[in-house]
């Protein structure tokens, strides 16, 4: 039997559906335009003025000038290695981390949990850390200083414990009976049961290395080590699209400047759009677990 709706909740609900629609335009259209100013003809779009709904001609040349530049292509390798790699590490230090402190016979995981915790409200500030990763762990200058210092994140690590104290003790207690180890029992059982979780953290992981600079400001000073975050800061902030824009005459350099900001921050920005939608999915259940208190 259909349950008829009083007027007050049919006005309740178009109002929260105009709210959506209204939010979904406001994030949405910043993304739209600065595509579509990145297609666009770059006298074409010096000239225009208000919203940009469509592309002012058709022009490929602002691409063609970013993925040319060298700086680019090293920025996407440091970055691509630091994103791998680091995310690779990240995982597994998190994962071995979260087991353990998930164990009730691990006799120190409260007081260690309390440490942790700590660390989440209170840190040595940035001159002591500068001082920790130049100076005495001697990594200054390297890809290193941008993957070792946020090994494994707090956040994360509560977020995996979590996870792994939901997984029944009696499964596991069936495993060490038939001879598993620790070892054998994380990878062959714990792991494969928390894979949704795994992939939050491969998001959360994967999009904070994607998204760095501030590291790489601090610690290093060679240009070929640049990553790709700290190149789009230098074109966005310090306008340093002259590179680019030498073969051009001098008062077209700054409509094309203008394009290869919009081109440049596509370049950098759709990769994580198109891996996002893969493990959406898995986010709100990943929230959903850390949320889960003992």
């Amino acid at each position: 039997m259909k349950i008829k709706r009083t007027a007050g909740e049919r006005l309740f609900d178009g109002a929260n559906v105009l709210l959506m629609i209204a939010l979904i335009v406001l994030t949405l259209y910043p993304l739209w335009h600065v595509l579509n100013a990145s297609l666009s003809d770059s006298g074409r779009l010096m000239a225009h003025r208000g919203l940009l709904l469509f592309p002012e001609g058709f022009n490929l040349d602002s691409y063609k000038l970013v993925l040319s530049n060298p700086s680019i292509l090293s920025g996407y390798r440091n970055t691509l290695v630091i994103v791998v790699l680091g995310t690779a590490l990240n995982l597994l230090f998190t994962i071995l981390g979260a087991y353990t402190l998930s164990r009730k016979s691990f006799m120190l995981r409260n007081p260690i949990m309390l440490a942790i915790v700590f660390t989440m409200f209170f840190n040595g500030g940035i001159i002591p850390t500068y001082l920790l990763i130049n100076n005495t762990l001697h990594m200054g200058n390297s890809l290193l200083a941008l993957i070792v210092p946020g090994l494994v994140s707090s956040y994360n690590l509560i977020i995996m414990r979590t996870a792994f104290q939901e997984i029944s003790e009696s499964l596991l207690e069936s495993a060490r009976i038939d001879g598993a180890g620790e070892v054998r029992i994380l990878w062959r059982i714990v792991v494969p049961l928390s894979m949704p979780v795994i992939a939050v953290m491969v998001l959360f992981y994967g999009v904070a290395h994607w998204n760095s600079w501030f590291g790489a400001i601090l610690y290093i000073r060679d240009r070929s080590l640049y990553p790709l975050q700290l190149v789009l800061r230098e074109i966005l902030i310090q306008n340093s699209t002259d590179s680019m824009t030498t073969s051009a005459a001098m008062g077209d350099k700054e409509a094309i400047g203008e394009s290869v900001k919009y081109a440049t921050v596509m370049v950098a920005t759709l990769p994580i759009l198109l891996i996002y939608p893969f493990l959406q999915k898995y986010f709100v259940k990943g929230v959903m677990i850390g949320a889960i208190k003992e």
